[in-house]
């Protein structure tokens, strides 16, 4: 004769990390009574890549701006879960005076870490973004693209686990622009870190990221998320193929949609 015994398993939860930055019920009114955001909500975990997208003017720099403290929002809550947080601009800011080494080296300088630590960190990050042997070429000797990877360098001596983006290769042109693409997301595969990142281009955002979020114009709100569904590494060919072109659609119509 056989018995058959039951077992009960425990209840056991699974709880998503929590983010590394999050935006809750969000708004930004300016002294001037300009509102330039109203009631975001945003997060943004380990291991996401997230692009905003939007209209002129509806407040996407502003946000990164919040999440950096370089803005107070006028109402809601900003989380941080880390204090390692590097801010890439659209221009390069390089100092026109400074090689590429000391370039690299100024934001671990201004964190009062020594001359040995700084300089091996700069040449570590240099390797990392391909501008070996260029260390003493002074920003006026560079392209433009290597004066970003030069500014990346830079962001990365500081072991940053969540990056804010303002559209960096707004400036670039357009083959320029899709190799620093690659090399960026080839980084963020390897290096593991967030990213929050400002784009005027919806086929850059898709290509970049793990999710997309589109704004409304001004106030700035956020209408509608996309989950993109190819996965890291990303093969730079899925730029042409069927099914990237039609991700960038859904996007391009809900931003469209967003805007009248």
């Amino acid at each position: 004769m056989s018995t058959t015994t039951s077992t009960t398993l425990p209840d056991v939860t699974v709880r998503e990390p929590s983010p590394l930055l999050g935006f809750e019920d969000v708004a930004m009114t300016f002294p001037g009574g300009t509102v330039a955001l109203s009631g975001v909500d945003l997060t943004v975990g380990r291991g996401e890549f997230v692009s905003v997208v939007g209209p002129s003017g509806c407040g996407k720099s502003t946000l990164l701006r919040i999440a950096s403290g370089l803005e107070t929002a006028s109402a809601g809550t900003v989380s941080l879960a880390t204090d390692h947080i590097a801010y890439v601009f659209q221009d390069a800011t390089l100092l026109p005076w400074r090689n590429v080494l000391g370039n690299v080296e100024l934001l671990a300088e201004l964190k009062g870490r020594g001359p040995k630590i700084r300089r091996a960190k700069a040449r570590e990050a240099i390797k990392l973004v391909g501008l070996e042997g260029f260390e003493k070429h002074l920003p006026k000797q560079l392209s433009g693209g290597m004066k970003m990877r030069a500014s990346l360098a830079r962001s990365f001596t500081l072991d940053p686990e969540l990056f804010l983006f303002d559209e960096p290769f707004g400036a670039l042109d357009e083959i320029t622009r899709g190799r620093l693409q690659d090399e960026l997301l080839k980084l963020f595969s390897e290096q593991h870190f967030a990213g929050l990142f400002i784009t005027h281009s919806v086929a850059e955002a898709v290509y970049l990221s793990t999710k997309v979020v589109v704004m409304s114009g001004r106030p700035g709100r956020l209408v509608q998320s996309f989950d993109i569904p190819f996965p890291m590494p990303r093969d730079p060919d899925i730029r042409y193929s069927p099914e990237f072109t039609e991700v960038v659609g859904q996007v391009s119509h809900a931003l469209k949609e967003a805007h009248s």
